[in-house]
């Protein structure tokens, strides 16, 4: 890459814990209005996550550059050491004093079902920064961050001529149909899983070839079924790429997205951004947490030509 990538989005921490039991078989149905119970989690593990960190830690192992442009809390002093180490710039990620850096809370039982909470703490201040002293940008992506940090920084991008991806995840139920609508004015790209652009379409009235056509692309993922990428008047099936083990989707999204971002930087093909954003989620697939896989270029490309039979 040329240019920056800006990954605007949350930073966090994810404490996971396993419950050797079944949620089914200590939650009473008859008594869900009066829920106190305590469950047993003989492990703990805490991963560095949040989908800022997740994807610029993809695109900088792909040989991009990636400025994250996020906020951390008075905790976060180890996170931003690992992030030096790496080689990703922190520079735009503001720490707040009086705040705990996101976390989230997740206990699995044996079925896979999981019981979450999730703490914003910094991340409700990622309104506070600002995008204007990183230009010139070549691609930019807001994914999900605070609300307001959210909107503000989707709305500069397209004040200043930036070139967005709005990628709303999880954060999505939070805003209105017009609010979405906004976004997809301020923005070249759209990127959701099949479920997340079902709640698109409900809440904003428009069906897909009417969101398509505001759009450079639209781009839907949809697991093991691969993904769809509607560009040009075009529809580019991506098929998935099938994984050499299943152990955790837990930032899968984001390395797809990174993918994305690369190829927009590097002026590739859609179907070959695809098809790279397809293989990064398969390799991420195998691994614990969101940032604990790695690769180099040279066996991206050597994987890449594997799957596809080409080389990007």
């Amino acid at each position: 890459m040329t240019k920056t990538a800006l990954i605007c989005g949350s930073i966090a921490f994810d404490k996971i814990m396993q419950y050797q039991g079944r949620f089914g078989e200590t939650l009473l149905a008859d008594q869900l209005h009066r829920v106190n119970v305590s469950f047993l989690v003989p492990t703990l593990r805490t991963e560095f996550g949040g989908c800022s960190v997740n994807i610029a830690y993809n695109l900088k192992m792909l040989g991009g550059d990636p400025l994250i442009m996020g906020t951390i809390g008075q905790d976060g002093g180890d996170y931003l050491e690992r992030m030096a180490k790496q080689g990703l710039a922190t520079n735009a990620i503001r720490t707040i004093a009086d705040a705990y850096t996101a976390q989230c809370f997740v206990t699995a039982d044996l079925d896979n079902n999981q019981i979450n909470a999730f703490h914003p703490g910094a991340m409700q201040f990622s309104h506070e920064n600002s995008l204007a002293d990183y230009l010139p940008l070549r691609v930019a992506i807001v994914s999900p961050d605070g609300r307001d940090g959210m909107i503000k920084h989707a709305r500069d991008c397209f004040d200043r001529g930036v070139p967005l991806m709005f990628d709303p995840g999880q954060q999505l139920p939070m805003f209105s149909g017009d609010e979405l609508l906004t976004f997809l004015d301020q923005a070249s790209y759209l990127a959701c899983n099949d479920y997340e652009f079902e709640m698109v379409m409900d809440r904003t009235g428009l069906p897909l070839q009417d969101i398509a056509a505001r759009l450079d692309a639209l781009i839907v993922t949809r697991g093991e079924h691969g993904s769809d990428i509607y560009a040009g008047g075009e529809h580019h099936k991506i098929p998935a790429v099938p994984a050499s083990s299943v152990v955790d989707p837990t930032g899968c999204g984001d390395a797809y997205r990174a993918g994305l971002l690369f190829g927009i930087a590097n002026d590739l093909d859609w179907p070959t951004s695809g098809r790279l954003a397809s293989l990064l989620g398969a390799i991420k697939i195998g691994h614990q947490g969101g940032q604990n896989h790695s690769f180099t270029p040279q066996e991206i490309a050597d994987k890449f030509e594997a799957a596809f039979g080409y080389r990007f």
